[in-house]
Order: structure tokens, then C-alpha cells, then sequence
């Protein structure tokens, strides 16, 4: 408690003036009766680093006390079943929830609505990015019960630079993933592994059927109907997705190591990622990538930058100005008859204002892009805006899947590595892979089912997968 104290000390001495000059606005507000606010988080440093400090400056009166999640995690029991018994034992005023339980807490009654508190402090909502307090009001059936100050949103990176040497016209918003990796093909291809260029990649080490999920993801394609309990990939659409991932890969223009592993300096991460070293053209990512681009230029001697474009997408071609790849963040709601309502809306109040995102829109973080307008504009002369353009479209994985089995995940996505594995290997057709995939897929989906009902399901991983 009293290096808690401390650290809160020494962050007022730094920030104070940013937060209470020229932020407010209005006259002061009556003295807080002191209170005590119980909150839900993985952990609690990093909610006071990332929340808790902030919010205690403003509010003085208003003691939080942090219930770590990680209890959960560590419980051995299905997710949701531990989740539950978790709220029930701590009785926490704020409830920090995964996107597949929120719909299912707020149908059950368990939150409190936000809608008339709005309206009641007349608190400005005009402001967030567009559809995603609408995706709140659609898992709460029409009302608002959580509050996000965050989302996660991928866009279009590209070197501006290598597109200007091979003479590629540089990508433009609204771009299909046909057309992404199509544009990754014109550049050239030979030259050894320590020199050469790739049209293509991501961050992480890129597999055929991480690329075939991307582009289904994108096109609202779904692996497994919640309702029905049926695997849904053998199928026109799926097949096309797989297909494009397929040749894209034999094409050699996209970026794919054999070897995921790593160890050494920071000099030589950075110099194993293709992109931060100027030999990418295009990657997809969120704005941490300027974070890292500007880390890289520091930790790698003789160092070259480069400018950096980002463009909206990709998209479904028949919804062009929309995106299935937007989340919420950390979803922050009351749980229902609290006994500190009032101070657990101060709470949700105060990291979903104007304050707090100006504050915070200083630096990019690896919590996603503010849910506030407005404010995180710009990085190191790099427009944000492209993150901001696309309307987000509810997306399946935040509806409760809580019918599938954490463990039918991991066994999935194993079934799908290895079958289209086989395809670019040109040791299977793609029809038959995909005929292998629905099969195996569904025997690993009954067994998980059979399995959870008779108390074995004890994966306590929050695994997601693209659900209708």
C-alpha cells in the first residue's frame, strides 16, 4: 500500500498540471462523500498505471481496491464458470468484461444501465468513434451497459518509400484483400533471404491458414454456427479465402520464417522483422508499429528510416466502407444494485472523458486507439486518421459463444494448419482439405461439447474463434 501511495505521489507531480489546467471546465464540483470502489482487473499496478492514478487525483475521496482476475485464469475451470463464481464471491462495483460475456451478463440482468446516467449528467457521447457505443447497445439488446475507453483496429501500413523505388502505386483506402495482395505481388521477389524484399507480412510469423482466416474474418465468414454447434467451412466462400491465402504464398511476395523462435539483443529482434527494417512494403497492424519503428531507429546502428503510409482496410468489397476488425478494448460496467453506483459512474465517467483521453493521447500504448475523437491525431508525423474511417460491424466473436468449448479452439486451429498445410505443399487439393477440416472439425467439436457437459472442459484460456 505504501509504495502504492508513492507511485501516486510521484505521477501527481508529474501530470497535476495536465490534468487540472485548461481540462476542466464549469465550476467545481461538491466535495465526494469518501467511498470505497471495488474494481475487476488482470492486474493491480497495471490498472493504476493505465487507470486507477488518474482517476484517484481527480478523486481523492474515492478509494479504489483492485480484485485481480488472475484468479480466474489460474482456477483450472471452464472460463465462463469460474468467471461467474469469481463476480459472485468478490462482489466487485466495476466489472472488467471479456467481449464473449458481455452480452450474456447484460441479458441476465447483472449490469446496470448506463443510458439513464448519460442522459441524467448530460455526458457527451457525440463524440466516440462511430458504431462502437452502437456495438455496445447490440449486445445489450438495444441498451447501454459498458463503456469501453479503447478499441483495437488494424489498418494498411506501408513503406512509402519502397513503393516509390519499384514504381508501385502505393495502396488507397478501402482496398479488398484481393487487391492488398495482388499490389504485394508487383514487387520483385529474387535475391537471397538476408537481402531481398517481401511484397507482404505481419509482425508475427505468418502461416497459410492465419492468412485464410484473416481474409474470411474480413468477409464475415464463419467456422462455427453457436446455435447449431456445426463447423461451416466446407463451402464456396471459405474455399475462395483459403485459395487466395494459397496463392498469395506461392507467389513468394509474402513474408513467411519457418522459424518463430528468437532470442538475443534488441537490435536483433528488431533486425528479424522485415517491416521495421525497411524490406516490407505492406504490413497490417495498430498504431504500435510507429512505436516500434521509432525504437527500432534508436536500437539498430546505421539505422535507415523511411516514410511510413497508412491507408483504411482491407475490407469486404460489399460493405467498402465498413470493418469487421474493429473490438472494444477493456469493457468497463456497474454491476446491477451496487451499493456504490454513483462512484462506479464517476469511474466510467472519468476514462471515457475528455480528460482522460487527452492525457492519454500523448503516447501510443498497447491498450488500442482511444474511443474518444479528437485527440490521438497524429505519431511522429504519421496521420491516425485511417483507423478512425471504417464503421466497425458487430462482430461474431463478441456475441456469447459460450455453447463452444474453450478446449475445441486450439484443437481447430491445429486441424486447419496442418490440412491446409498439405494444400501449398501440393500434397492435397483444396476440396479435400477442406472436406477433411469439416470432419475433423466437428468429431473435435462433439467431443468438446460431450466433454464440457460432463465437467472436463478445464482449458481456462478466453480463446476466440469466428462465429455467426
Amino acid at each position: 500500500m505504501r509504495n502504492k501511495m508513492l507511485h501516486k505521489a510521484a505521477l501527481l507531480l508529474v501530470i497535476s498540471a495536465m490534468l487540472f489546467t485548461g481540462c476542466s471546465s464549469g465550476p467545481a464540483k461538491e466535495t465526494e462523500q469518501p467511498s470505497t470502489l471495488k474494481v475487476m482487473y488482470f492486474d493491480e499496478s497495471y490498472f493504476f498505471q493505465q487507470y486507477g492514478d488518474l482517476f484517484t487525483m481527480k478523486h481523492p475521496n474515492i478509494d479504489i481496491q483492485v480484485v485481480s482476475t488472475q484468479a480466474i485464469d489460474n482456477s483450472g475451470k471452464d472460463y465462463k464458470k469460474a468467471f461467474d463464481e469469481f463476480v459472485e464471491k468478490e462482489q466487485p462495483d466495476v466489472i472488467l468484461l471479456p467481449n464473449n460475456n458481455f452480452a450474456s451478463y447484460a441479458s441476465e440482468g447483472k449490469l446496470a444501465e448506463l443510458d439513464t446516467l448519460i442522459e441524467r449528467d448530460k455526458f457527451n457521447t457525440e463524440s466516440f468513434f462511430p458504431g462502437m457505443l452502437e456495438q455496445m447497445k447490440e449486445l445489450g439488446g438495444g441498451k447501454l451497459y459498458g463503456m469501453s475507453p479503447y478499441f483495437y483496429q488494424e489498418a494498411i501500413i506501408y513503406n512509402v518509400d519502397l513503393f516509390k523505388k519499384y514504381g508501385v502505386d502505393v495502396p488507397h483506402d478501402g482496398m479488398s484483400w484481393q487487391e492488398l495482395l495482388d499490389l504485394a505481388r508487383r514487387f520483385p521477389t529474387d535475391g537471397d533471404d538476408k537481402s531481398r524484399v517481401y511484397g507482404y507480412g505481419t509482425e508475427y510469423s505468418l502461416g497459410v491458414s492465419a492468412l485464410g482466416q484473416a481474409i474470411g474474418r474480413t468477409e464475415g465468414l464463419t467456422d462455427v454456427n453457436p446455435d447449431t454447434l456445426k463447423v461451416t467451412v466446407d463451402t464456396d466462400s471459405w474455399k475462395k479465402a483459403y485459395q487466395t491465402a494459397i496463392d498469395a504464398m506461392n507467389s513468394k511476395a509474402v513474408y513467411s520464417p519457418k522459424d518463430n523462435g528468437f532470442s538475443g539483443s534488441m537490435e536483433d529482434y528488431y533486425k528479424t522483422q522485415m517491416f521495421l527494417m525497411g524490406r516490407m512494403a505492406i504490413t497490417r497492424g495498430d498504431p504500435y508499429i510507429l512505436e516500434n519503428l521509432k525504437d527500432a531507429k534508436n536500437a539498430v546502428k546505421n539505422y535507415k528510416p523511411f516514410q511510413v503510409g497508412i491507408v483504411a482496410g482491407p475490407v469486404d468489397p460489399t460493405q467498402p466502407d465498413s470493418t469487421r476488425d474493429a473490438s472494444p478494448g477493456d469493457i468497463f460496467a456497474i454491476k446491477a444494485n451496487s451499493p456504490n453506483t454513483d462512484a462506479a459512474w464517476e469511474f466510467l465517467k472519468f476514462i471515457n472523458g475528455d480528460e482522460f483521453a487527452k492525457i492519454k493521447s500523448k503516447s501510443i500504448g498497447s491498450n488500442g486507439l482511444l474511443s474518444r475523437m479528437g485527440y490521438l491525431k497524429e505519431y511522429e508525423g504519421t496521420s491516425l486518421e485511417p483507423y478512425y474511417k471504417l464503421k466497425p460491424i458487430l462482430d461474431g466473436t463478441l456475441k456469447s459463444n459460450n455453447k463452444i468449448p474453450n478446449k475445441f479452439h486450439n484443437e481447430f486451429e491445429t486441424i486447419l494448419d496442418k490440412e491446409i498445410g498439405q494444400v501449398l505443399d501440393k500434397k492435397k487439393s483444396l476440396d479435400d482439405a477442406l472436406k477433411a477440416i469439416q470432419q475433423q472439425g466437428q468429431a473435435a467439436l462433439d467431443q468438446a461439447v460431450k466433454d464440457k457437459a460432463a465437467g472436463k472442459d478445464t482449458d481456462g484460456s478466453r480463446g476466440t474463434i469466428t462465429v455467426s
